[in-house]
């Protein structure tokens, strides 16, 4: 069994808890041994990069020394934006031996973190598990499960290595596999509004909005995400969206409205699966998925 570095980041330990237990249970049930990075810190998340580049290229840094240290040579890291910080850090690192940021992390008795291969779960477990592999562990196929995979800007771009950046699919793959429909929609890589919806919210609840309403009009019942801002942004502004958009929300779509269940892809495989709804954190979710549920 290979052992996977793991990098949790904060939002998975507070806003996205649920994320987290459904994708440990999901990791081992496919035989993944994920070894959480010893002592690793925030990434700075993304906004500390336009403000100051080279401590925010530091404090992301030094995760990727430690995994390094640790001899980790892959590191899970659930949360997109983590992703893309740690991704840019690493650019930086290889690209820049002698600079202040490497003799900061050199300073503090760090070295390397470019030979860390940085991974998404959702790359994990197409590429390194495969779909085959992946449904001859489910025991209860989603049946009538029309699902929305919303990837969101963060993880298929700027890089493009881990799928198509216009149109991914690897999502929907997985999705497929444990026995749902995939909703073939064009949003799937539009932004979800990241930290917008906290700071200027007419703008982020307006993003919001356009994916939403595109998900329900291509016929979706039900949306999952791999991004914990991404579903926070869904899952919990999505009444919001319903109270500020009113009439021109449940007629962009031309049935009747119904709130969607926004899901962790896990939890989704962990139902596939046969995990139990309390094991997977479904009740933290705003909209339980009670009727598609029932058709499993």
């Amino acid at each position: 069994m290979k052992t996977y570095g793991y990098y949790p980041g904060c939002s998975v330990r507070s806003s996205s808890k649920s994320y987290e237990k459904s994708l440990l249970l999901v990791m081992k049930g496919v035989g993944l041994k994920l070894k959480e990075i010893d002592d690793w810190n925030c990434c700075g998340a993304t906004a500390y990069f336009g403000t100051d580049k080279k401590m925010a290229t530091a404090i992301a840094g030094r995760n990727l020394c430690l995994a390094e240290q640790q001899k980790l040579e892959d590191m899970v890291i659930p949360c997109t934006g983590c992703y893309l910080t740690l991704r840019k850090s690493q650019d930086h690192l290889k690209e820049n031996k002698s600079d202040i940021v490497s003799s900061a992390l050199e300073g503090a008795g760090l070295k390397g973190g470019d030979n860390v291969a940085l991974r998404h779960p959702v790359d994990v477990l197409f590429n390194d598990v495969g779909v085959e592999k992946i449904k001859s562990f489910v025991k209860k196929p989603l049946k009538n499960w029309k699902i929305a995979s919303y990837y969101g800007c963060q993880l298929v771009r700027p890089y493009g290595d881990v799928d198509d950046p216009y149109n991914p699919t690897i999502l929907d793959k997985i999705m497929t596999t444990c026995g749902a429909e995939a909703v073939e929609y064009p949003y799937k890589t539009r932004c979800c509004g990241g930290a917008l919806t906290g700071t200027v919210e007419d703008v982020g609840l307006r993003l919001v909005y356009i994916l939403l309403a595109e998900m329900i009009k291509r016929g979706a019942n039900c949306v999952v995400t791999m991004c914990p801002l991404c579903h926070f942004n869904l899952d919990v502004y999505q009444s919001k969206v319903e109270e500020k958009f009113g009439e021109e929300f449940k007629k962009s779509f031309g049935r009747k409205y119904e709130p969607l269940p926004i899901l962790h892809f896990t939890q989704a495989m962990g139902i596939a699966f046969g995990f139990r709804e309390s094991e997977l954190g479904l009740s933290e979710l705003m909209v339980e998925p009670k009727a598609l549920l029932k058709a499993v």
